[in-house]
């Protein structure tokens, strides 16, 4: 890579840290070191929220779903915004009102304190867990195009957001996230700039292409459980996972917590609510522009370029082969899709219908090989052949000029410390707040309990690291993470709303819980067809129902 770009990737760490850094001045007690003293604005709170969402997952993994799948992905988010207005006007006030430090604290006061602890130590395994995926998004694949060692590259982001969330805080959290979030932004439309100038086709002719594969369909009105993307799946299972992820996350709960006031808390997740879907569109739409510039640039029969000289090695006359026939696929393919493009701006519809016919014909054979191709890489390898979180930064390696490459890693890195950073500060609040100062330590000095945050931050840290390693061989990476966290949030989300119901209790709270993670067991293990999105609705479903019918059933409490 040229001197330039990691200039600008070195540059944009070592500032990084030092804003941390220089942050730490008002993080001497505990309400300035995890809440800021709940004096930011609305809109720094709004953009960490942002940020918080739009990791490296989404740069590289979403980028990639968007040429391999299509835009349907973002029917993921419409419960969006139905979920925000619903927050708005139940749960943040509750939260922010009660001026707690983490969300669980307020069940202790409104049920007790084993619901308190089993929901929090719920919270810190789901998102420990997807802080690792998080980090494995950039770390798995810096690793694999560059050829450095997997531990070095989880190092390479994993340290720098480690030292300046432990230092800074949730102040240095909030503050990266803003300065982050525009860096992210700017370097994508920069991508879809350089897209739209290195295409060899007009926009119009591109999303025709596109389109004629099914990549531009928005909508899937089916209702099919099994299917994970459609429009029932992204109103009803998407709403329960943003409840659950806004309403009940610490790493979420804990940004509006830092605000001002309750409308502040509430204008930050609005600020969600209204600008996430044009931007998951928009990041989408550049997976799809990949898709239709390598119509026309052949790209490498695999993405993952360790898994193409690991299969160039051990299986070198089969891999020829299918290079030999992909390269014939290839060409057929390319003079189809411009054949779409010409007839796209002045052909008859008979004869744009017929072109498209036969560009799907074509691009079904291109997809046939590739699969073969990577179920041979998968034999070699022993991992998932999947490349999907590869497209972007090949792409970016190879086809974008000097300069904007580094700007893009460095959007990538900012993207995933930005998460990454957001979750360490939230898992630290919990195991000390939670667990620590509940449980081990109920009274010491602040200086004290900001030692053992620090340490919980480290810790933390360390564990991400370890799941990162595990966490790239799943497939997916967006998906990965969505699948870590809907097998607890229903569960989770399914208690706060018990709590918000007048008459229910805490035994019928904990068992309702343990009944929740219960069903989504049995439906993740016994029918693992049902789509993850599902989950979310079960498991809030079982613990609402059974927790009320049990609060019900109790004799009333005695009155002392």
């Amino acid at each position: 890579m040229h001197p330039l770009n990691w200039a600008i990737v070195i540059s944009y760490l070592v500032y990084v840290m030092w804003d941390g850094i220089r942050r730490s001045r008002n993080t001497h007690e505990i309400e300035g070191y995890f809440l800021a003293n709940r004096s930011l604005p609305w809109w720094a709170v709004g953009l960490s929220v942002m940020a918080t969402q739009l990791s490296a997952v989404t740069m590289i993994g979403t980028t990639g779903q968007g040429a391999t799948d299509g835009i349907r992905f973002v029917q993921f988010y419409f419960g969006l915004p139905i979920a925000m207005v619903i927050l708005g006007v139940t749960l943040v006030p509750f939260l922010h009102g009660a001026r707690v430090f983490t969300a669980y604290e307020y069940l202790e006061r409104r049920f007790d304190a084993r619901t308190r602890s089993l929901t929090s130590f719920l919270f810190l395994m789901s998102r420990g867990m997807s802080a690792g995926a998080i980090l494995s998004a950039p770390a798995i694949v810096f690793s694999a195009i560059f050829g450095w060692d997997l531990y070095l590259s989880v190092a390479l982001i994993g340290v720098p957001t480690i030292v300046y969330t432990m230092i800074g805080g949730v102040q240095a959290v909030t503050w990266a996230d803003v300065k982050q979030m525009v860096l992210i932004v700017f370097a994508l439309v920069a991508v879809v700039v350089a897209l739209l100038i290195k295409l060899p086709v007009s926009p119009v002719e591109a999303l025709t292409i596109a389109g004629a594969t099914g990549r531009l369909r928005v909508f899937d009105f089916s209702f099919n459980l099994t299917e994970t993307y459609t429009f029932w799946s992204g109103i009803l299972g998407g709403t329960f996972l943003m409840l659950s992820y806004f309403g009940t996350d610490q790493s979420q709960v804990q940004r509006y917590l830092t605000a001002r006031s309750i409308d502040d808390a509430r204008s930050s997740l609005l600020m969600s609510a209204y600008w996430k879907i044009p931007l998951q569109a928009l990041i989408l739409l550049i997976g799809i522009l990949v898709f239709v510039f390598y119509l026309f640039q052949a790209p490498p029969l695999l993405y993952n370029p360790a898994h193409e000289q690991q299969v160039r090695t051990a299986e070198g006359p089969r891999y020829a082969a299918l290079e030999s026939r992909y390269t014939t696929a290839f060409a057929e393919r390319e003079a189809a899709a411009r054949v779409v493009a010409g007839a796209a701006e002045a052909g008859p519809a008979a004869t744009l219908a017929t072109a498209k016919a036969t560009f799907r014909t074509r691009e079904a054979e291109v997809t046939g090989i590739r699969t073969e191709a990577l179920a041979l890489a998968g034999e070699v390898t022993g991992e998932s052949p999947r490349d999907v979180n590869y497209i972007m930064p090949r792409f970016v390696l190879d086809q974008l000029p000097v300069g904007l490459v580094g700007l893009f890693l460095a959007a990538v890195m900012a993207a995933a410390m930005s998460s990454i950073a957001a979750e360490l500060n939230s898992l630290s609040t919990a195991t000390v707040i939670d667990f620590y100062r509940r449980w081990i330590r109920p009274v010491a000095s602040d200086a004290h309990f900001l030692r053992v945050s620090k340490a919980a931050t480290l810790f933390w840290g360390l564990f991400a690291c370890v799941v990162a390693s595990y966490a790239g061989s799943l497939g997916s990476l967006i998906e990965v993470v969505n699948r870590f966290g809907s097998f607890f949030y229903g569960s989770i989300l399914g208690v706060f709303i018990l709590a918000m119901i007048p008459g229910t209790r805490a035994l019928g709270a904990f068992v309702g819980l343990l009944a929740g993670m219960a069903a989504v067991a049995a439906v993740s293990f016994g029918a693992p067809s049902v789509s993850f999105l599902w989950h979310n609705v079960v498991g809030a479903v079982t613990v609402t129902v059974v927790g009320t019918l049990l609060s019900l059933a109790l004799p009333p409490p005695q009155s002392s």
